[in-house]
């Protein structure tokens, strides 16, 4: 992939937070250094907004984390774990994110999204559509195959543990990581494209924010 970065490009950088801890600790077995991650995602170029999307838990541990979170400049938009009776959970941000990055497309040249989640790809490819150049940085081994091939640039996250994952390997070094680009899917890869009636909602869920 190639792709132009410029200083006055303005830019839209949505984390999807859960996404991002499990990759990092089932992984790396560490947490998302949060702060490197979006000072690559942003390349030195203009950020009109960076938005974590968290899912809170009943202990309200999280509170020191969106503190971290909003001094590095970074909003967090909450929602409530689901737990049914059937002892079932559900929580996800999907089409929130989603209908966030639509709304602010056009105030965006460049929109960076922090997932690996393949429920994405409809939102890639409508954004695409409307002029923005859309970037992925995420976990590769983790992510899906197609979210990466459609995006117009990919960051590997695996490919310098120590400075995109406290506590690997010693993590949180401040140098500047070897970007390597994968050349196909690693067949070791979680694809998560395979759910087309999740896909095919979020294809729903864009048309009606036309």
């Amino acid at each position: 992939m190639s792709v132009i970065k410029h200083k006055e490009q303005r830019v839209g950088v949505f984390l999807d937070a859960q996404n991002l801890y499990h990759s990092a600790k089932n992984l790396h077995h560490g947490r998302v250094n949060f702060e490197n991650v979006l000072t690559d995602a942003l390349s030195g170029r203009q950020l009109v907004r960076a938005i974590a999307y968290v899912i809170t838990t009943e202990t309200g541990e999280e509170s020191g984390f969106f503190d971290a979170l909003n001094k590095m400049g970074i909003e967090t938009k909450t929602k409530d774990l689901q737990i049914f009776s059937s002892g079932s959970k559900k929580a996800d941000w999907d089409v929130g994110l989603a209908i966030d990055a639509v709304k602010l497309a056009s105030k965006l040249d460049v929109v960076v999204l922090a997932s690996g989640d393949g429920d994405f790809i409809p939102l890639v490819e409508y954004l695409k559509m409307q002029g923005c150049q859309v970037e992925v940085i995420t976990f590769g081994k983790s992510a899906s195959g197609k979210l990466k091939e459609v995006a117009d640039d990919f960051i590997d996250l695996d490919s310098d543990p120590r400075r995109y994952v406290l506590g690997a390997y010693g993590g949180g070094r401040r140098d500047q990581p070897e970007r390597r680009k994968p050349q196909g899917q690693n067949p070791q890869e979680q694809n998560r494209g395979g759910d087309d009636g999740r896909v095919g909602g979020m294809r729903k869920v864009i048309r009606k924010l036309r």
